[in-house]
């Protein structure tokens, strides 16, 4: 069995990058976690957003069957105000509480700038002569709205990994409805369709009919 862990810049970020590659885990026995990072208030959504999305947050870990979930409620679409430094000391407790085997975090090209401080602070804080631990593989995924608006560039998001999701995709797309007002309808991204097509293309790939998609960052054999 693995300890998996997820890292999620904002709720929702776990089930478009990752989710039915977490579910895979679920059902081969794997321990799943889930990391998040910030979490939305006032001014900038309404007051009555932070408990309806802590609702959405407990069913959908409800769903996955997380072994825990670890909330930081850094503020959203703010973390480029924060000093680095108290970021990664704010990830260092909640990765070394699960010590994890895999780790899944955000594109560091991705359109969004919570995504990018976001992998950077949790690879800062998963430097081996910090922690003393030795983490199996972690990988890199890619999130509908965010990881294909980037710039292209040195950044871009090349998948080297693929893992055949076929029988997990919808279930995935049946949480990803759990988020109110995160779905959208053609032809935008977050539509289930579109969730659909990307999984088509990274399956058609390497010749299976669904996958997900990841970049290694770092493996340990």
């Amino acid at each position: 069995m693995a300890r998996v862990l997820c890292v999620a810049p904002h709720p929702d970020d776990e089930t478009l990058g990752c989710g039915a590659t977490l579910l895979r885990h679920k059902a081969e026995g794997d321990e799943i976690h889930w990391l998040l990072v910030t979490e939305a208030g006032p001014p900038r959504f309404s007051a009555d957003f932070p408990a309806r999305r802590r609702r959405e947050v407990a069913e959908v870990a409800d769903l996955y069957g997380f072994a825990s979930t670890t909330w930081l409620s850094l503020p959203a679409a703010e973390m480029d105000r924060l000093p680095e430094s108290d970021v990664i000391e704010s990830f260092r407790p909640a990765i070394a509480g699960v010590a994890p085997d895999v780790v899944y975090l955000p594109h560091r090209g991705d359109a969004h700038s919570d995504h990018r401080i976001t992998h950077d602070c949790a690879m800062a804080a998963m430097k081996p002569f910090r922690t003393g631990k030795r983490i199996r593989r972690i990988l890199a995924y890619e999130t509908l709205s965010e990881t294909e608006q980037a710039a292209f560039g040195h950044d871009a998001f090349r998948p080297d990994v693929f893992v055949d999701v076929g029988d997990w995709l919808e279930r995935k797309i049946g949480i990803m409805a759990v988020y109110a007002g995160e779905m959208q309808p053609p032809p935008l991204p977050r539509e289930p369709s579109a969730v659909r097509a990307l999984a088509r293309l990274r399956g058609a790939t390497v010749a299976c009919a669904y996958a997900e998609a990841f970049m290694l960052l770092r493996e340990v054999r």
